[in-house]
Protein backbone atom coordinates (compact mmCIF):
# COMPACT_ATOMS: atom_id res chain seq x y z
CA UNK A 1 0.00 0.00 0.00
CA UNK A 2 1.29 3.44 -0.96
CA UNK A 3 1.77 5.89 1.88
CA UNK A 4 -0.55 8.30 0.04
CA UNK A 5 -3.46 5.85 -0.28
CA UNK A 6 -6.26 6.02 2.29
CA UNK A 7 -6.46 3.06 4.64
CA UNK A 8 -8.91 0.35 3.67
CA UNK A 9 -11.72 -0.01 6.22
CA UNK A 10 -11.51 -3.05 8.47
CA UNK A 11 -13.92 -5.85 7.66
CA UNK A 12 -16.61 -6.77 10.22
CA UNK A 13 -14.70 -9.96 11.07
CA UNK A 14 -11.46 -8.01 11.61
CA UNK A 15 -13.24 -5.55 13.87
CA UNK A 16 -14.84 -8.37 15.84
CA UNK A 17 -11.52 -10.16 16.35
CA UNK A 18 -9.76 -6.98 17.45
CA UNK A 19 -12.55 -6.16 19.90
CA UNK A 20 -12.45 -9.68 21.38
CA UNK A 21 -8.66 -9.56 21.68
CA UNK A 22 -8.65 -6.10 23.25
CA UNK A 23 -11.31 -7.10 25.78
CA UNK A 24 -9.46 -10.31 26.66
CA UNK A 25 -6.10 -8.58 27.07
CA UNK A 26 -7.65 -5.76 29.08
CA UNK A 27 -9.12 -8.32 31.49
CA UNK A 28 -5.69 -9.99 31.77
CA UNK A 29 -3.80 -6.87 32.94
CA UNK A 30 -1.35 -8.18 35.53
CA UNK A 31 -0.17 -6.52 38.76
CA UNK A 32 3.30 -6.35 37.21
CA UNK A 33 2.01 -4.49 34.16
CA UNK A 34 -0.07 -2.18 36.34
CA UNK A 35 3.06 -1.40 38.38
CA UNK A 36 5.01 -0.69 35.19
CA UNK A 37 2.30 1.70 34.00
CA UNK A 38 2.12 3.44 37.37
CA UNK A 39 5.87 3.98 37.14
CA UNK A 40 5.16 5.79 33.87
CA UNK A 41 2.47 7.98 35.42
CA UNK A 42 -0.43 5.92 34.09
CA UNK A 43 -2.93 4.92 36.77
CA UNK A 44 -5.96 2.65 36.77
CA UNK A 45 -8.24 5.29 35.25
CA UNK A 46 -5.93 6.03 32.31
CA UNK A 47 -5.31 2.32 31.72
CA UNK A 48 -9.05 1.66 31.61
CA UNK A 49 -9.78 4.63 29.34
CA UNK A 50 -7.15 3.50 26.84
CA UNK A 51 -8.08 -0.19 27.28
CA UNK A 52 -4.51 -1.25 28.05
CA UNK A 53 -3.96 -4.92 28.80
CA UNK A 54 -1.58 -7.85 28.68
CA UNK A 55 -1.41 -10.74 26.22
CA UNK A 56 -2.14 -13.72 28.45
CA UNK A 57 -1.54 -17.44 28.12
CA UNK A 58 -4.04 -17.74 25.28
CA UNK A 59 -3.10 -15.14 22.64
CA UNK A 60 -5.37 -14.54 19.69
CA UNK A 61 -4.22 -15.90 16.29
CA UNK A 62 -1.18 -14.01 15.03
CA UNK A 63 -0.36 -12.67 18.50
CA UNK A 64 1.48 -15.71 19.83
CA UNK A 65 4.91 -14.07 19.87
CA UNK A 66 3.52 -11.19 21.96
CA UNK A 67 2.62 -13.38 24.93
CA UNK A 68 3.24 -11.51 28.19
CA UNK A 69 3.58 -8.11 26.49
CA UNK A 70 1.61 -4.95 27.22
CA UNK A 71 -1.21 -4.59 24.68
CA UNK A 72 -1.80 -1.01 23.48
CA UNK A 73 -4.93 -0.82 21.30
CA UNK A 74 -5.27 1.97 18.77
CA UNK A 75 -8.87 3.08 19.34
CA UNK A 76 -11.17 4.90 16.95
CA UNK A 77 -13.25 7.90 18.02
CA UNK A 78 -15.83 5.52 19.52
CA UNK A 79 -13.33 3.54 21.59
CA UNK A 80 -13.23 0.53 19.28
CA UNK A 81 -9.84 -0.97 18.34
CA UNK A 82 -8.35 -0.47 14.88
CA UNK A 83 -5.14 -2.35 15.66
CA UNK A 84 -2.97 -3.30 18.64
CA UNK A 85 0.71 -2.68 19.31
CA UNK A 86 2.68 -4.57 21.92
CA UNK A 87 5.33 -3.41 24.37
CA UNK A 88 7.74 -5.96 25.85
CA UNK A 89 7.90 -5.53 29.63
CA UNK A 90 11.03 -7.64 30.10
CA UNK A 91 14.35 -5.95 30.82
CA UNK A 92 16.40 -7.93 28.31
CA UNK A 93 18.04 -7.74 24.90
CA UNK A 94 14.90 -7.64 22.77
CA UNK A 95 16.70 -8.47 19.53
CA UNK A 96 18.22 -11.56 21.10
CA UNK A 97 14.66 -12.70 21.76
CA UNK A 98 13.64 -11.94 18.17
CA UNK A 99 11.36 -8.99 18.87
CA UNK A 100 11.56 -5.26 19.45
CA UNK A 101 10.76 -3.23 22.51
CA UNK A 102 7.61 -2.21 20.61
CA UNK A 103 6.00 -4.58 18.13
CA UNK A 104 3.25 -4.31 15.52
CA UNK A 105 1.00 -6.89 13.91
CA UNK A 106 2.53 -8.23 10.69
CA UNK A 107 1.61 -6.24 7.57
CA UNK A 108 -0.42 -3.74 9.62
CA UNK A 109 -0.33 -0.23 8.08
CA UNK A 110 1.08 2.57 10.27
CA UNK A 111 -1.65 4.42 12.15
CA UNK A 112 -1.99 7.48 14.37
CA UNK A 113 -2.58 6.68 18.04
CA UNK A 114 -5.33 8.72 19.68
CA UNK A 115 -7.44 9.74 16.68
CA UNK A 116 -10.27 10.76 19.02
CA UNK A 117 -8.26 13.89 19.82
CA UNK A 118 -8.26 14.87 16.13
CA UNK A 119 -12.05 14.99 16.27
CA UNK A 120 -12.28 16.66 19.70
CA UNK A 121 -9.49 19.26 19.60
CA UNK A 122 -9.97 22.89 18.64
CA UNK A 123 -7.25 24.52 16.55
CA UNK A 124 -4.29 23.13 18.55
CA UNK A 125 -3.05 19.55 18.76
CA UNK A 126 -0.02 17.99 20.46
CA UNK A 127 2.01 15.22 18.80
CA UNK A 128 4.20 12.80 20.75
CA UNK A 129 6.65 10.17 19.64
CA UNK A 130 5.17 7.37 21.74
CA UNK A 131 1.78 6.06 22.79
CA UNK A 132 2.43 6.27 26.53
CA UNK A 133 3.62 9.87 26.19
CA UNK A 134 0.34 10.67 24.47
CA UNK A 135 -1.58 9.16 27.38
CA UNK A 136 0.29 11.49 29.74
CA UNK A 137 -0.62 14.57 27.70
CA UNK A 138 -4.28 13.51 27.67
CA UNK A 139 -4.08 12.96 31.42
CA UNK A 140 -3.09 16.60 31.95
CA UNK A 141 -5.87 17.86 29.71
CA UNK A 142 -4.20 18.29 26.32
CA UNK A 143 -5.56 16.91 23.07
CA UNK A 144 -2.79 14.77 21.63
CA UNK A 145 -1.89 12.01 19.20
CA UNK A 146 1.16 9.77 18.89
CA UNK A 147 3.22 8.89 15.84
CA UNK A 148 5.70 6.25 16.99
CA UNK A 149 8.82 7.37 15.14
CA UNK A 150 9.78 9.35 12.06
CA UNK A 151 9.74 6.28 9.84
CA UNK A 152 5.97 5.78 10.11
CA UNK A 153 4.98 9.36 9.25
CA UNK A 154 3.22 9.23 5.89
CA UNK A 155 1.23 11.38 3.52
CA UNK A 156 -2.09 10.24 4.91
CA UNK A 157 -0.99 11.30 8.39
CA UNK A 158 -0.06 14.75 7.11
CA UNK A 159 -3.52 15.14 5.60
CA UNK A 160 -5.16 14.15 8.89
CA UNK A 161 -3.22 16.83 10.77
CA UNK A 162 -3.08 19.61 8.18
CA UNK A 163 -6.25 21.36 9.38
CA UNK A 164 -4.82 22.46 12.72
CA UNK A 165 -3.54 26.00 13.16
CA UNK A 166 -0.99 24.87 15.71
CA UNK A 167 0.78 21.57 16.19
CA UNK A 168 3.19 21.11 19.11
CA UNK A 169 5.67 18.30 18.46
CA UNK A 170 7.12 16.58 21.55
CA UNK A 171 10.04 14.60 20.16
CA UNK A 172 12.38 12.83 22.56
CA UNK A 173 15.64 14.72 23.32
CA UNK A 174 17.84 12.39 21.25
CA UNK A 175 18.84 11.92 17.61
CA UNK A 176 15.74 9.88 16.78
CA UNK A 177 13.54 12.48 18.44
CA UNK A 178 15.24 15.27 16.51
CA UNK A 179 14.63 13.39 13.25
CA UNK A 180 10.99 12.85 14.22
CA UNK A 181 10.44 16.52 15.04
CA UNK A 182 12.21 17.69 11.88
CA UNK A 183 10.19 15.37 9.64
CA UNK A 184 6.84 16.43 11.09
CA UNK A 185 7.77 20.13 11.00
CA UNK A 186 8.90 19.87 7.37
CA UNK A 187 5.62 18.25 6.38
CA UNK A 188 3.30 20.55 8.34
CA UNK A 189 3.78 24.32 8.27
CA UNK A 190 1.85 24.79 11.52
CA UNK A 191 4.10 22.36 13.45
CA UNK A 192 6.74 23.49 15.93
CA UNK A 193 9.04 21.41 18.11
CA UNK A 194 8.83 21.63 21.90
CA UNK A 195 12.11 21.73 23.80
CA UNK A 196 12.43 18.76 26.17
CA UNK A 197 15.68 18.45 28.15
CA UNK A 198 14.93 16.15 31.09
CA UNK A 199 13.91 13.15 28.98
CA UNK A 200 10.74 12.36 27.06
CA UNK A 201 7.26 13.61 27.96
CA UNK A 202 6.77 10.89 30.56
CA UNK A 203 10.19 11.41 32.15
CA UNK A 204 9.46 15.13 32.40
CA UNK A 205 6.04 14.49 33.93
CA UNK A 206 7.42 12.01 36.47
CA UNK A 207 10.11 14.48 37.55
CA UNK A 208 7.98 17.59 37.90
CA UNK A 209 4.33 16.77 37.32
CA UNK A 210 1.89 18.37 34.92
CA UNK A 211 3.05 21.89 35.75
CA UNK A 212 6.48 21.38 34.15
CA UNK A 213 4.89 20.40 30.84
CA UNK A 214 2.36 23.23 31.02
CA UNK A 215 5.17 25.68 31.82
CA UNK A 216 7.01 24.56 28.68
CA UNK A 217 3.92 25.42 26.66
CA UNK A 218 3.59 28.76 28.42
CA UNK A 219 7.24 29.59 27.71
CA UNK A 220 6.78 28.64 24.07
CA UNK A 221 3.77 30.95 23.84
CA UNK A 222 5.77 33.98 24.96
Amino acid sequence: MSEHEPLRPLSPSQREMLEEATSAYQAALTPGAAKYLLGRGIGREEAATHRLGVVGEHPFPGHERFRGMLAIPYLDRNGMPLTIRFRCLEDHDHRAHFHGKYNSIKDDPPRIFGVDSIHEAGDTLDITEGELDRIILRKIGLYAVALPGASIFQGRHRRMLAGFNRLRVWGDPDDAGAEFTAKVCRALRSAKGMRLTAGDVTDTYMQGGAQVLLDLIREDDQ
